[in-house]
């Protein structure tokens, strides 16, 4: 299925390619980087090792499999929609493979979100300092705004990128929620029998 872009793609599209200047440029492709899958991966990777060191294992498993499944649905969307990228002239980076979604914006949500979940269930200081978890969102969103920025993507690609990010990582803490509770039921069950 291909989808064109938008009217609010096209227009944004050509205020940015008109307003972009250095230094804003050079910061952008800095800020991209985060969300390039080598430093996603070695951060998730340095994560799950970590938490599993620490006996952390549920989570470790939650980090790591939200990850690769993630990754999975977000090549399966963009090999599904199959939307080209903006114009090659105008792109500051060399990129040619599927637009939607972006999947820095959707695997930089995806991955931080999960880290921010893991990082709440296991410390206490970040439970009682619930103002560093918008540090996920915050780099996501930056990350995301630099792919328009560069004109690698279209504005609609990296919102859904969000979107499809943010629903993944709820749709896989609801799974860890049912997950245990299912654990706590059977070990009181056992307590009891």
């Amino acid at each position: 299925m291909f989808i064109s872009p938008t009217t609010i793609d096209e227009n944004a599209w050509d205020w940015v390619v008109q307003n972009r200047s250095e230094p804003w440029i050079t910061i952008a492709r800095v800020i991209t980087t985060f969300g390039n899958t080598l430093v996603i991966t070695t951060l998730a990777v340095l994560a799950v090792v970590w938490l599993a060191y620490a006996g952390r294992r549920v989570d470790a498993a939650y980090v790591a499999l939200g990850t690769i499944f993630g990754y999975v649905l977000m090549q399966s969307l963009k090999f599904g929609f199959a939307r080209n990228r903006p114009p090659i002239e105008d792109r500051l980076l060399n990129i040619d493979s599927f637009s939607y979604p972006s999947g820095h914006a959707m695997m930089t949500m995806v991955v931080f979100g999960l880290f921010a979940v893991a990082a709440y269930r296991c410390f206490a200081w970040v439970r009682d300092h619930r103002w560093i978890l918008l540090l996920a969102p915050l780099m996501s969103i930056l990350v995301g705004l630099t792919r328009i920025q560069l004109a690698v993507h279209w504005t609609t690609d990296v919102v859904s990128g969000w979107v499809f990010g943010v629903l993944w990582v709820a749709l896989c803490t609801w799974v860890l929620a049912r997950y245990e509770s299912r654990r706590r039921a059977s070990a009181s069950a056992a307590d009891a029998g």
